[in-house]
């Protein structure tokens, strides 16, 4: 099971420290798993102009690229620009593409020629089986590892739904599948200028993602969500954040036949 967890966007370096000793911890505690620290250096998406974008790519590169040292943690951030694809595949350990950006050829294309693995998150828009376009570009532009993301689908106004079908469909074309367990939760613009969410389906939604059959589960996770500068809502609090982990790498474990003490 892969875990890529860590905050929305870095929004300084003493919370983004905070979150990686708690992620590194439990890492090390069951090594059987793979453990990614996940931080965007800009949100440039948002609904809202006044909305915080993050430090920016150097100081935000500057930070993973500390995590990395101080931690031996791989680390994972989103590009939204070609150019970018380049500066963030010298520091990063996985390029990951959003949601919203996940057709955009240029973009995949860049991403791929980096040489590092590429997760794309499917967009709230897309139907499963369209993504398979998706991993084709990124194979023919060199892309050493693909990873597709499920992060729910547009249903009705600012609201989300997952159709857990969509993994199986996603996982046939060869590549591993995430589940974004706390986007598939966020209502997009639903606070108007911000989003909005239901964190408590978070623990549902990735119990049924692990009898489905993903193969690794991507939270944000935040020591005060709700005063988080960007997704707070769906997001899970940091002191819960082991406990709830524990309990799914167990649900994983038995429906896997794994041996208990492996990891």
């Amino acid at each position: 099971m892969l875990i890529i967890a860590g905050p929305c966007v870095i929004e300084s370096e003493d919370i983004v420290f905070e979150i990686v000793e708690v992620i590194s911890a439990f890492s090390k505690k069951f090594n059987g798993h793979s453990f990614v620290f996940k931080a965007s250096f800009d949100k440039a998406n948002r609904s809202s102009i006044y909305s915080y974008r993050g430090p920016g790519l150097e100081k935000g590169l500057e930070i993973l690229s500390e995590v990395k040292s101080r931690f031996s943690l791989p680390v994972l951030t989103d590009i939204h620009e070609s150019w970018q694809a380049e500066p963030v595949g010298e520091v990063v350990d996985v390029i990951q593409i959003p949601a919203f950006l996940c057709r955009q050829t240029d973009l995949l294309v860049a991403a791929a020629k980096t040489g590092k693995p590429v997760n794309v998150k499917k967009g709230q828009f897309m139907a499963p089986w369209d993504m398979g376009n998706v991993v084709e570009k990124l194979k023919e532009s060199g892309a050493s590892e693909i990873m597709l993301t499920e992060r729910g689908t547009t249903f009705g106004y600012n609201n989300l739904v997952v159709d857990f079908r969509g993994i199986p469909i996603m996982k046939s074309f060869g590549v591993p599948v995430i589940f974004d367990a706390t986007h598939s939760v966020q209502k997009p613009g639903g606070l108007g200028k911000a989003s909005g969410g239901d964190r408590e389906f978070v623990p549902f939604l990735s119990k049924a993602a692990i009898a489905v059959g993903v193969d690794g589960l991507f939270f944000e996770v935040h020591p005060s969500p709700e005063k988080a500068l960007s997704d707070g809502p769906n997001m899970i609090p940091l002191k819960q954040f082991p406990a709830f982990l524990e309990e799914l790498l167990d649900i994983d474990r038995f429906l896997n036949g794994k041996d208990e003490n492996s990891g």
